[in-house]
């Protein structure tokens, strides 16, 4: 008897390993920097990319480690230690990473040249943006986040959503005039183009920008000054705001800076056609689902305030 029940639970145990190998498919990511390939969909996830995290948390996919600062204030829960802390923005703690015993990490546009390095220790993606093609970049991103954890569903709802609010903002741009992105750092200001990590606003929501010649090399802008401003008399002016997104006290808020006797010559200003972009979002988190859907309602609620 006992034999046959050692029998018993020997072909159950083998049955249930080869229901488990045969369930656990790999899952291979094509990815900035090449492609890797994961036994199955991962289970710990490391992420230095505050975009990313902004991503998976819409899409309810728990995330284990995370960037140790410059958390925007709607994601605030992640600076407790309930979550690994595995870097700054720009540089992973490498011992933090290997110690986590994790099954992927995520980099980004700001940590992406750490991608070699970093994927020697497990396997690392690299979901940096076109800055060019904004928004399709950012859908790209969602659906293959879905694809990798078993959220297709939910991906493709935020994909919907995300166009359904970029549709009803180019409708109501259609007409409004010429704008110009400006970024307001150290009470220094500079210009964002149709290149910038705000350049979807011309690209792809139709606003004319007022010039097209910009180096957005820098993220503090191309220099600028209050007479260029008024030479290039924008109709509406989207402001970002630096020092209030990473949090430099004792700067002087972009509001001031550009509350200046030239400025308010502008068809912008007189007519209350300035905006001032909720500075996390547009800085530091601009391509994540929350932060840019959020921009987009925000947008849109400036453009239609007086229809």
């Amino acid at each position: 008897m006992r034999d046959v029940v050692r029998h018993l639970v020997s072909g159950i145990c083998l049955a249930s390993v080869a229901a488990l190998s045969a369930g656990a498919q790999e899952v291979t990511i094509k990815h900035q920097q090449g492609e890797v390939t994961l036994p199955a969909t991962p289970e710990k996830v490391l992420v230095l990319d505050w975009a990313t995290v902004d991503t998976l948390d819409a899409m309810g996919v728990s995330v284990a480690g995370v960037p140790g600062a410059n958390a925007p204030s709607y994601l605030a829960k992640y600076e407790s230690d309930d979550y690994l802390k595995i870097g700054s923005l720009f540089e992973p703690d490498v011992e933090a990473v290997a110690a986590a015993d994790a099954d992927l990490m995520i980099v980004a546009a700001r940590s992406r040249e750490a991608q070699p390095q970093l994927n020697g220790i497990l396997p690392t993606i690299d979901l940096s943006i076109d800055n060019g093609n904004f928004i399709d970049s950012v859908e790209a991103n969602i659906a293959e986040l879905g694809r990798i954890f078993d959220k297709e569903d939910r991906a493709a709802e935020m994909t919907a959503e995300l166009d359904a609010k970029v549709e009803r903002l180019r409708e109501a741009a259609q007409g409004q005039g010429r704008a110009l992105t400006l970024v307001v750092s150290g009470s220094k200001i500079g210009v964002y183009g149709p290149d910038s990590r705000t350049g979807w606003l011309h690209n792809e929501i139709g606003f004319p920008s007022v010039m097209d010649d910009v180096d957005d090399r820098s993220d503090r802008g191309d220099a600028a000054s209050y007479e260029f401003i008024l030479d290039k008399n924008p109709d509406w002016m989207f402001v970002v705001d630096r020092d209030a997104a990473v949090g430099n006290e004792g700067a002087s808020p972009a509001k001031a800076v550009l509350d200046n006797e030239l400025v308010r010559q502008t068809n912008a200003w007189k007519n209350g056609q300035v905006v001032y972009l909720n500075p996390e979002e547009a800085y530091v988190v601009m391509n994540g689902y929350q932060a840019l859907t959020g921009l987009l309602d925000q947008v849109y609620e400036a453009v239609t305030a007086d229809n």
